[in-house]
């Protein structure tokens, strides 16, 4: 005997609630749309402890957010395990849009690969770009403060000298990995945990000889000579410092990374909510007021076309950087 259609669309309807039963998420997270949302206080993850770039970012965000979205929107430093810690708690939250995380290249795009234990670029969708950072390559005062006589140098005394990084597995480290192989240089990594804020003073100190850093970071000591820039990242010259060349005029194109911090949100966020979330950053970030704070922390304004295209970028760049780490045998226990 033929079954009805009502049947038929019961038993699909009992279906598919069953799978989403399966899975451990509300069936309100699935069923929201974004005409209620917020209706309470958004939290906002940061993978690092206050004060640095991730950190600045995701507190001018949140300030913002909250006078468009008419709720409090709160941050919430959870440092450690590499941006890690954090991570898990975002990708396990619910996802309808109550907890958000900011993020950067290495949490996102390399932690992937490099640690393993979690996977953002499958648990986590994007809603956009936010910001990017120029990078440049920083050395200490007693280093030559030119590139090729850097170069000359370090290449003529295999593991003398040493460099910095916010830790194993960032993108600083690989970024100097892929330097030092192609200027067939051999350099010692020194890793520090609390990222610029170790580094900068060990290079006024000449205990580490270069880091790639953000310029924001470092911006006010290459102005009175007291730690040189001798390249840039960017493809072209930067403004602030029109005299120091880029990687690309050198020989060295596509090394270096331009830091980016992004939003997101747990993948299963209902779309609707994806995109009022959207809408409202591109909103924030337009700010007058946003962009001369930007401006002040050498930030450039980054934003995606869409939170899928931001989804998607980030796929890509997680599948680019697990080459990188592949290809160089970076491991981290």
């Amino acid at each position: 005997m033929a079954t009805s259609p009502r049947l038929t669309r019961r038993a699909v309807i009992q279906s598919g609630l069953g799978t989403v039963a399966s899975l451990g998420l509300p069936l309100t997270a699935w069923s929201q749309g974004a005409d209620n949302y917020p209706n309470r206080p958004v939290k906002v993850l940061v993978p690092y402890a206050p004060g640095g770039a991730t950190d600045i970012i995701a507190r001018l965000l949140s300030i913002k957010l909250a006078e468009t979205l008419g709720q409090n929107v709160v941050v919430e430093n959870r440092p450690g395990a590499s941006g890690n810690i954090a991570l898990e708690a975002a990708i396990k939250s619910p996802p309808d849009g109550y907890t958000l995380f900011v993020g950067n290249v290495t949490t996102n795009a390399i932690n992937e690969t490099t640690i393993g234990t979690v996977k953002p670029s499958r648990d986590l969708a994007g809603i956009t770009r936010l910001v990017e950072i120029p990078h440049v390559l920083a050395v200490s005062p007693q280093m030559p403060a030119q590139f090729n006589e850097f170069v000359e140098l370090v290449r003529a005394n295999p593991r003398k000298y040493n460099y910095g990084s916010a830790g194993l597995g960032s993108y600083p480290h690989l970024d100097t990995i892929v330097l030092n192989s192609k200027a067939q240089m051999q350099m010692v990594h020194v890793p520090y945990k609390n990222g610029a804020a170790g580094i900068i003073p060990a290079l006024l100190a000449n205990e580490i000889m270069m880091s790639f850093i953000n310029m924001s970071s470092v911006l006010e000591h290459l102005r009175v000579g007291k730690i040189n820039a001798i390249a840039s990242v960017p493809s072209t010259r930067l403004a602030e410092l029109p005299q120091v060349p880029t990687l690309t005029e050198l020989g060295y194109p596509n090394v270096g990374t331009n830091a980016w911090q992004g939003l997101f949100a747990p993948v299963a966020t209902p779309k609707p909510i994806q995109d009022k979330l959207f809408a409202a950053v591109t909103k924030v970030m337009h700010a007058p007021d946003v962009l001369e704070r930007l401006q002040k922390g050498m930030m450039t304004l980054a934003l995606s076309a869409s939170p899928q295209e931001w989804t998607d970028s980030v796929r890509q760049q997680t599948q680019q950087w697990a080459e990188v780490v592949r290809a160089n045998q970076v491991k981290i226990d």
